[in-house]
């Protein structure tokens, strides 16, 4: 008796990320940021430039997002990723909720065609893409749809009117903007920006160096308050000094009039 043989659903292809020297950079920065934030949050899942597989038993159907987070995932479906080391949706239980995907010369028509209805068919709640030239690739610096009714809409760009554009992620609950061809998230609930690990811990530095440079300020301070407190007690220790040789002094006179006096007969 033969048993069918087991499926694999490969995690490489053995090809480089597409304009890898290009997009590289951007999608290692958001994925990192885009993990530290998540990082504490139960049922979070982010990686980027990662297969998904969303046909079972056809290890030919698969997409790979630069940036993807899917959230609410129970234990079984985090533990299944982490197994895999792929997103099987139908293991998993849904397709991510946000996936960004980052404007490059050899994936841009992609990412506006047939990526984009893909997203749409396999549930993705918002696709956005980022186009670190401002345009050069999809026409515009950033864009974002949500899904309605199984169809992708628009979600509005707000411009700054100074270079900068900028909308809400409600899957995210963040603000995705466009600054000097970066993309940067911004926390309305905490009113801070989202730091990668490298900028957390160059701000943990910071911090330390700043609290150690107290630290030495006020041991400076303590420093200072104890020379004067021991040029006070020295002063005080000559005086006492002066006073005992005068009375001393004092002492002895007396003593030696005392003896003139006896000797005189006085």
């Amino acid at each position: 008796m033969t048993t069918e043989a087991a499926i694999i659903y490969p995690d490489a292809d053995g090809m480089p990320v597409p304009d890898g020297e290009f997009q590289f950079p951007i999608l290692a920065k958001v994925v990192n940021t885009l993990g530290v934030y998540f990082g504490g949050v139960p049922g979070a899942r982010v990686n980027g430039n990662t297969f998904i597989y969303y046909v079972e038993g056809d290890p030919r159907r698969f997409v790979s997002p630069d940036c993807y987070v899917a959230l609410n995932l129970p234990a079984e479906s985090l533990e299944s990723i982490e197994r895999n080391n792929v997103y099987l949706v139908w293991e998993v239980g849904k397709a991510p909720d946000f996936v960004l995907e980052i404007g490059s010369k050899s994936t841009s028509d992609v990412d506006l065609g047939r990526k984009r209805e893909l997203y749409a068919e396999l549930g993705v709640s918002e696709y956005w893409r980022f186009d670190s030239t401002g345009g050069d690739f999809y026409g515009e610096p950033l864009v974002g749809d949500y899904l309605a009714d199984g169809k992708y809409h628009r979600i509005d760009i707000r411009d700054e009117g100074d270079g900068r554009v900028w909308s809400h992620s409600e899957a995210l609950n963040l603000d995705l903007w466009w600054i000097d061809g970066e993309l940067q998230f911004w926390d309305p609930v905490s009113n801070l920006w989202l730091l990668n690990q490298e900028e957390e811990h160059m701000g943990r530095l910071a911090a330390e160096g700043r609290t150690e440079e107290e630290r030495l300020g006020r041991l400076a301070a303590e420093g200072r308050i104890s020379e004067e407190r021991i040029r006070a007690e020295e002063e005080r220790a000559a005086r006492l000094s002066a006073e005992n040789r005068a009375e001393a002094a004092e002492a002895r006179m007396a003593e030696m009039e005392a003896e003139l006096r006896r000797l005189r007969g006085e």
